[in-house]
């Protein structure tokens, strides 16, 4: 019974830890490191209060499962002890394979892995470790179990992931606009033939849903600056391992001098690597921009200063791609003012595109049940035209060049 502990969440208030397994993950030292990978990346660039981590938000999802199993028991949906074990186990560790700064290193520490796939890694060492009672976790995971509703719990169009995310970001942001009332929406919730629904009462919920995930996109995560900055941090990691590569000597902590120094890809991971990634985090990034401001190489030096010091980028949004002449001419003034190389101007001067899609329907449908027993996916099941318009891709491009003088 003593490890049946409460949290005291500033969002729901007090969460009970469900059961003695749960307890011993959130215990674990792979675990505990999410206290030291802040959920929004560099989101605190420009909203100040963003420096929850992903540990604040893999315990909000637990308590989301628990209310959701609670409401699903009551309408008459069959959920086992084991089944209501292992939800809360895939939950909880669904984003345990989050490197530094969450989304912003993804692809920087290792070579096109996802943190999804980490997670996986990290939740089959511990299935070892806790003698294979995750075992049934892992298929709801990989979306591998025969009882669908459950693998759309944890990873679907309306998951806790999301119901969490959205709710306790637009609090640490500020931006109401995406508050989400993540109770109304799980109290609509229902099961047929093993899939998820919503009922016909929800709807508005679920619309308020939609259009609150597209205003955080663009408002909060793909804001211009927090484009920016992160491109800053990828460059940074970048111009390391080049340097590193041709010999030049840099202070880091040993985990981070270790995957710089290595190309890991996923058939890489192997126990030993992953142990090493287990003990970075956002402070051995930021530990080295302090050490490599000062450092001799111009490009490495002022990308560290720039992040430090938030003497950003300027970054313009366009509707158009940008045109390489733009570019050119950008590259071309700052190669003679620093007489630099080409190939060290591109660390200031780039281009990209974002992309959002608040909904998706050709992935996990987020089903509307009617009354008269009929189901419908809620973009014809809704009467606001621009739920439709929402399910389509947008795209946007921007150009990043400096301000001024470096």
């Amino acid at each position: 019974m003593n490890k049946l502990k409460i949290f005291n969440d500033p969002i729901y208030g007090f969460i009970t830890i469900p059961n003695a397994l749960i307890f011993e993950l959130i215990q674990h030292k792979y675990f505990q490191r999410l206290r030291r990978i802040t959920q929004m990346g560099m989101s605190y660039m420009v909203y100040p209060g963003a420096h929850h981590t992903r540990f604040h938000h893999a315990i909000g999802c637990v308590h989301l499962m628990q209310k959701t199993i609670e409401i699903l028991r009551f309408k008459g949906v069959t959920i086992s002890e084991e089944e209501e074990s292992a939800l809360y186990v895939a939950i909880l560790l669904h984003d345990i394979g989050h490197g530094p700064f969450s989304h912003a290193m993804e692809h920087s520490i290792v070579n096109n892995v996802s943190h999804e796939q980490i997670s996986l890694l990290f939740m089959e060492k511990l299935n070892e470790e806790f003698n294979s009672s995750l075992t049934l976790a892992i298929q709801i995971f990989k979306g591998v179990y025969h009882r669908k509703f459950m693998c759309q719990l944890v990873s679907g169009q309306l998951d806790m992931d999301r119901a969490d995310y959205l709710k306790r970001d637009s609090f640490y942001t500020g931006v109401a606009e995406g508050n989400i009332n993540s109770e109304r929406l799980i109290t609509m919730l229902h099961v047929v033939d093993d899939f998820l629904v919503v009922e016909e009462k929800g709807i508005y919920s679920v619309e308020k849903f939609i259009n609150a995930r597209r205003f955080m996109y663009w408002q909060v995560y793909l804001h211009k600056t927090s484009i920016v900055a992160e491109q800053l941090l990828i460059r940074v990691l970048t111009r390391a391992k080049e340097l590193l590569h041709s010999g030049v000597v840099l202070q880091t902590s040993k985990p981070l001098q270790y995957f710089l120094e290595h190309t890991i890809s996923l058939h890489d991971f192997n126990d030993e690597v992953l142990e090493i990634f287990s003990e970075l985090d956002d402070f051995d990034i930021i530990s080295s921009l302090k050490t490599w401001q000062h450092h001799d190489d111009f490009v490495l030096s002022q990308l560290c200063q720039m992040i430090l010091n938030r003497n950003l980028l300027k970054i313009k949004v366009k509707d158009k791609k940008i045109k390489s002449e733009i570019l050119d001419n950008h590259l071309d003034n700052l190669i003679n003012i620093y007489k630099i190389t080409k190939k060290e101007a591109k660390y200031f001067i780039f281009s990209g595109f974002i992309t959002n899609q608040a909904y998706i329907p050709k992935t996990q449908n987020i089903n509307i049940l009617f009354k008269s027993g009929k189901i419908e996916d809620i973009t014809k099941a809704s009467d606001q035209f621009n739920i439709k318009a929402l399910s389509k891709p947008v795209t946007k491009y921007y150009i990043c060049y400096p301000k001024v003088k470096l």
